[in-house]
């Protein structure tokens, strides 16, 4: 027997991953092209193109359906893609467009969202069912998982972590409008912003080539940070403060008895050992499964969960067919 298949699609800020996945969140397939997220229009052109180059190269006898994750709020019910930047929107009819061009379901979740299923069903979520995803990438966000629910808010907008003030003080500020956010703090993004921004008061003293322009990534940040570098030091010191703020408040607010983190900046695991001696064990006591990398693979989990979304939509679409 022939085994069924979702294709799911996972667009991210650098690149889109396509790939089949089976019932157990199996990636069978995979490729790997380019992102373009400059606006919705050019992301929902690219991936159409790649889901149509996909179909023409591969056996797709199997596909049930096709799943889209994509950065932004996304109305899941609707499957209407409502905005990247929420001071421009501009909703598009993402799963209408897929399914009038390849006649087959199609559902779309937010990235960070599909991620947090997939944590939900093959991570954590097999020991305990309330838990915290924190994705800490380009950006910054996560998703709630209370009592095995996974909590997305009536206009799909729970869990934007990035956008809470950590720091009332901090004249930088975020895209949102405040000042002090996590996200402009403590993300690769706002890590090298803030590198870029306190290069002047550091020439001499750092080792760090700047680049006017140039993303400085965080492995080079961590890098110089275990070599005393002062420029390094201060922007790290930092984000590390933020973060521990960000996961004690969300602890203290949500009770959850795990908390995962994910996304490029906790890859190889530096990020995580130098939270720790920042979180205080008091605040800390209940989440008895503590705060750790997820144990999925992280260039896979995003994809992993898109695919065991579409199944999840493609069943109760039967179910009430």
């Amino acid at each position: 027997m022939q085994k069924q298949t979702i294709l799911a699609v996972d667009l991210g800020g650098t690149k889109v991953l396509l790939g089949e996945i089976d019932h157990t969140g199996h990636v069978l397939t995979r490729e790997k092209v380019a992102s373009d997220v400059s606006s919705q229009a050019a992301a929902t052109q690219l991936l159409l193109n790649q889901i149509d180059h996909y179909m023409k190269h591969h056996d797709t006898s199997h596909i049930q359906a096709i799943a889209l994750d994509v950065v932004g709020r996304v109305n899941s019910a609707t499957g209407v893609w409502e905005e990247i930047d929420p001071a421009d929107p501009h909703p598009i009819a993402l799963s209408q467009q897929v399914q009038d061009r390849f006649h087959l379901p199609c559902f779309i979740g937010n990235d960070v969202m599909v991620g947090t299923i997939a944590e939900n069903l093959l991570g954590i979520g097999t020991v305990t069912k309330n838990f915290i995803y924190l994705a800490i990438g380009t950006g910054i966000a996560g998703r709630i998982v209370l009592n095995g629910q996974l909590v997305n808010g009536p206009d799909y907008d729970a869990g934007e972590f990035g956008h809470m003030v950590v720091d009332q003080t901090s004249t930088v500020q975020c895209v949102c409008g405040r000042y002090g956010c996590v996200e402009p703090l403590a993300s690769g993004l706002g890590m090298s912003d803030r590198t870029h921004a306190l290069y002047p008061q550091y020439m001499g003293k750092t080792q760090l080539q700047i680049t006017p322009g140039q993303r400085i990534g965080t492995e080079t940040l961590f890098a110089a940070y275990d070599a005393g570098d002062p420029l390094a030091k201060q922007v790290v010191d930092q984000a590390l403060l933020g973060l521990a703020n960000l996961i004690m408040n969300l602890t203290r607010a949500l009770n959850p008895e795990a908390i995962r983190l994910g996304g490029g900046v906790t890859t190889g695991g530096w990020l995580v050992a130098h939270l720790q001696p920042l979180l205080k064990p008091l605040t800390m006591r209940f989440v008895r499964e503590g705060v750790k990398n997820t144990a999925l693979e992280p260039n896979s989990v995003a994809l992993q969960g898109c695919g065991l979304y579409g199944f999840e939509r493609l069943e109760g679409s039967e179910q009430h067919g």
